[in-house]
């Protein structure tokens, strides 16, 4: 007789605990931020497509996504500087200088197949000026960036004055406001989609994302972890001045227009962009889904009170209370869930 002894069969037991985070996770993003801004978002499309019939014509459409792009490309460095804790205010000026560089090398004889990458070296020093005065003097990115910002400005007019140049190649202007195959689509659509992936997958996916985060959650505790923040700083505000000189470029071929007012205000629009898709202004948090939806809804009220007749100075007013409200509610939302919790503990005990 056998005195083997037979093990009870051990059923496989369902990992739960790894179900029940995931499920949680899931709930977390369906229920954040980002979803209600791209909810807004899809809401405030249909209701204009259905109050205006012209909102919804291909033409239109094609001018939507021109007048978003430049919105759009500054958008993606600053929420990686945002959420270091840092801003740049000097976008709009390195955008208006950008162009006037671009407009006076053009009058001086330069090739157009040099000045775009002259322009865009422009900005990386621009950015360089940004980054030095505040990763590696440690001055207040606030100050430094409203400064830079009437420094630029003024140099751009030293460059052109209140000249515009407007002769630029006909090739590359019809490029940028033309669209795919006889579509509605932009030609600029596609790169700002190549680029806003590239983006989002280095903020989500790889390690420079990680430090980014932690640079922003604290400073002093990146540093400890082995994070040069100074040096990561640094080079965010070389990519941001970089892609500001594009949108310049862009901006001064779209309209065929050099000037050395260019994109004034506009660091408004996309610091308001940017807050309003959920990046904390304290650093740490935040995502670019949310900001790319936050984009898109500014760029759709802007183009529908447009249709309206609505004047621009009212286009100001509703950026600068969608700032506020991006400012203003996160906070009060992170008030109400904290004395929710209170309670809950104070009801328990």
């Amino acid at each position: 007789m056998s005195t083997d002894t037979i093990e009870p069969a051990t059923t496989a037991q369902p990992d739960t605990a790894g179900r029940t985070s995931t499920v949680g996770r899931v709930r977390e993003v369906l229920a954040g931020w980002d979803s209600a801004i791209i909810a807004i978002t899809v809401v405030v499309l249909v209701v204009a497509s259905v109050t205006n019939p012209d909102f919804g014509s291909s033409r239109n459409f094609t001018f939507l996504v021109l007048d978003l792009a430049p919105i759009f490309l500054i958008a993606l460095p600053m929420t990686f500087i945002i959420i270091t804790g840092e801003i740049d205010l000097s976008v709009a000026s390195v955008l208006g200088l950008s162009g006037a560089a671009m407009g006076w090398m053009w009058n001086n004889g330069f090739a157009i197949e040099m000045i775009i990458p002259m322009c865009i070296l422009l900005g990386c020093v621009l950015g360089a000026l940004n980054g030095y005065l505040v990763a590696k003097l440690g001055l207040p990115s606030l100050a430094v960036t409203i400064g830079t910002l009437a420094l630029f400005r003024g140099l751009a007019f030293v460059l052109l004055g209140d000249q515009a140049v407007s002769n630029f190649p006909r090739a590359y202007t019809s490029w940028v406001t033309g669209t795919v195959g006889g579509t509605s689509i932009p030609n600029l659509a596609i790169p700002l989609v190549v680029v806003a992936v590239v983006f989002a997958v280095i903020l989500q996916a790889t390690p420079l994302g990680r430090d980014i985060y932690a640079t922003g959650a604290s400073d002093t505790a990146a540093r400890f972890a082995g994070i040069d923040g100074a040096r990561l700083k640094f080079w965010l505000y070389v990519v941001c001045g970089a892609v500001a000189a594009l949108a310049g470029v862009l901006w001064s071929l779209r309209y065929s227009s050099a000037r050395a007012d260019n994109g004034s205000g506009l660091e408004l629009a996309v610091v308001a962009a940017v807050l309003l898709g959920g990046v904390s202004i304290f650093g740490g948090k935040g995502r670019l889904a949310g900001v790319l939806a936050a984009v898109v809804l500014l760029a759709t009220l802007q183009n529908a009170l447009r249709l309206e007749d609505i004047s621009n100075e009212a286009l100001t007013i509703v950026t600068g209370v969608l700032l506020i409200v991006a400012v203003l509610l996160p906070n009060l939302l992170k008030t109400v869930r904290t004395s929710a919790q209170r309670r809950k503990l104070q009801n328990a005990s």
